[in-house]
């Protein structure tokens, strides 16, 4: 999650109103649009949503090319420490993934370190290539805005993103007001607010995600005005993604029923996800997906409702990792409510700029869009809605991104996932997420999540200040390796709610990262590592490994 209190935030955004045009202009067809409005485009032949029986074609594509070119660097870290008994075929190989947890700019600088230490591009450290090594990449609230700004830019080194984006971007914090209010001429918070009154005039419901995404995007994103061309399923484009050389990118989020007096969503709600190719969740009550690149189209069972007017870009990516990170629905404690204009705090600042171009509403708090599967018979859960209310994925309790990699669709072996929840006083995980997945998993039959033990246990036996492995006596589950944040080397428990780090602050957190990456130095972790990831290969465990196996594992 994002924000656990805007009680926290600063104060005053009053004067960002005055730039913005009011709601008759914004409707005005003498507006001019911005490349962040949707426009109109045809529409496909190709079908547009299809039922959640197994991955699309083009992600299974993908990740078959890419968990090829994985292969040679999984092998490569596998025989530096020793085999382990590895094969050389690459079919025996495991499929890998990442997962980085909610938590603000907490988990996006530590989960940075962690990944530089496992790029062999810029470290030499024992887990290096491991980066490399990965087929699948997963990132929510935090997590997202982390794996948005590397995969949007390419995926540059995180050296380049601190010192050219980061760090100058969060010491000067545009979801700070004194430092928006600051900026030479207002220029960005004009630019902001005519982007929101360009989609405002195409036609499309705006709400605070769009201005809090687009200030974010100006922290996480190069490109002029903070990146707005930059859209999710435009990532296919990117060099590193079409030669295979980087992982599968996917965000999630969760659904709110506003309309029904529900503004917090279930426990066990549907989880949504967002990736370059789909959007849409496999959960009961949707089980289905849709295009991407269509992303805002009209479509009632599946189909366009028009075949002349579909819609482009409104898979903003800074809207989406906005989406993802949405907590503003229950910063009253989930309670429905049309947010207030004026300046007592962040939420009345975004809604300010809502309320220039269109009367406020309780939608306003959730990010919208045009529901995919109206009308679409295997939807029932949402299939009378015209639109989804989105907002955080942490918000049902799975703080950690592991839901789509349990799937059964998705043949994923090992995950490791670094988990940034502030579930203690001192905003450090206690293992109260990645347990909340395994109940749900439990529920729903998801057969892949490995026994994962309740919370007293899990802080009694240190599993919350140490790596651990999950899965070591389970043979049908994924192996999840967990990595949560640890204070090695720097205070690495800061607020959700901390919105501005100074640059040594911003180095601080990441070097922690890396620390955390090494397991702060313990002797054998990097080959214990590597025995982990070979678990799934089929090979005889070493007796070194099962030594590591004995340290690591969690059995029950």
């Amino acid at each position: 999650m994002l924000l656990p209190t805007l009680s926290l935030l600063p104060l005053a955004f009053s004067a960002l109103a005055d730039a913005a045009p009011t709601q008759a202009q914004a409707k005005s067809p003498k507006v001019g649009l911005t490349p962040y409005a949707p426009v109109s485009t045809s529409c496909p032949s190709t079908p547009l949503v299809r039922p959640a029986s197994g991955i699309s074609s083009q992600e299974a594509s993908y990740v078959s090319a890419r968990h090829a070119k994985a292969a040679g660097s999984t092998t490569s870290y596998i025989r530096k420490w020793g085999h382990h008994g590895s094969s050389s075929s690459s079919t025996k190989l495991p499929v890998i993934g990442f997962t980085s947890s909610g938590g603000g700019y907490r988990s996006l600088l530590t989960t940075a370190g962690v990944v530089e230490a496992f790029d062999n591009r810029e470290s030499s450290s024992g887990v290096a290539g491991i980066y490399q090594s990965l087929t699948y990449q997963g990132g929510l609230s935090g997590g997202a805005w982390f794996l948005s700004s590397l995969a949007a830019n390419n995926w540059p080194t995180i050296t380049s993103l601190r010192d050219n984006l980061w760090g100058p971007a969060f010491q000067n914090s545009l979801l700070v007001p004194a430092n928006l209010l600051s900026t030479s001429d207002d220029t960005i918070y004009a630019a902001v607010a005519a982007d929101i009154a360009a989609k405002a005039a195409a036609g499309y419901n705006v709400t605070i995600v769009d201005p809090y995404g687009r200030l974010l995007s100006y922290q996480l994103l190069y490109g002029s005005d903070g990146g707005v061309r930059d859209t999710l399923s435009g990532l296919t484009g990117l060099s590193n993604f079409t030669e295979h050389n980087v992982p599968y990118p996917i965000m999630t989020t969760t659904i709110d029923f506003p309309a029904e007096g529900q503004c917090a969503p279930s426990i066990t709600g549907p989880i949504f996800e967002f990736h370059p190719y789909e959007y849409g969740s496999w959960d009961q009550g949707v089980d289905a997906f849709a295009v991407t690149s269509y992303m805002g189209s009209k479509l009632s069972n599946g189909k366009p409702v028009s075949q002349s007017s579909c819609v482009a870009n409104y898979d903003n990516i800074g809207y989406v990792f906005g989406t993802s990170s949405d907590v503003f629905n229950i910063a009253l404690g989930g309670v429905c409510f049309t947010p207030p204009t004026g300046s007592d705090n962040i939420l009345e600042a975004f809604e300010t700029l809502v309320a220039a171009v269109e009367t406020p509403s309780e939608d306003d708090l959730f990010a919208l869009y045009e529901n995919p599967f109206y009308n679409y018979k295997s939807s029932s859960l949402v299939s009378n809605l015209t639109q989804l209310t989105l907002s955080d994925g942490g918000e049902a309790g799975q703080n950690n991104p592991i839901w789509p990699f349990i799937q059964p669709a998705r043949d994923v072996d090992v995950l490791i996932v670094n988990d940034n929840s502030a579930d203690t006083d001192g905003n450090l995980p206690n293992g109260t997420e990645i347990y909340q997945t395994y109940l749900n998993a439990q529920q729903f039959g998801l057969k892949k999540m490995p026994y994962i033990p309740p919370v007293n246990t899990f802080v009694s036996e240190g599993l919350n200040e140490r790596a651990t492995f999950f899965g070591c006596n389970e043979t049908d589950t994924v192996f999840i390796i967990y990595l949560p944040n640890v204070p090695y080397i720097y205070p690495s428990g800061t607020s959700t709610a901390m919105l501005e780090y100074t640059e040594a602050q911003t180095d601080g957190m990441i070097a922690n990262g890396v620390q955390i990456a090494l397991q702060n130095g313990t002797a054998g972790w990097p080959e214990c590592l590597a025995c982990g990831i070979n678990t799934k290969s089929g090979a005889k465990p070493s007796s070194t490994c099962n030594a590591c196996f004995k340290k690591y594992c969690y059995y029950h």
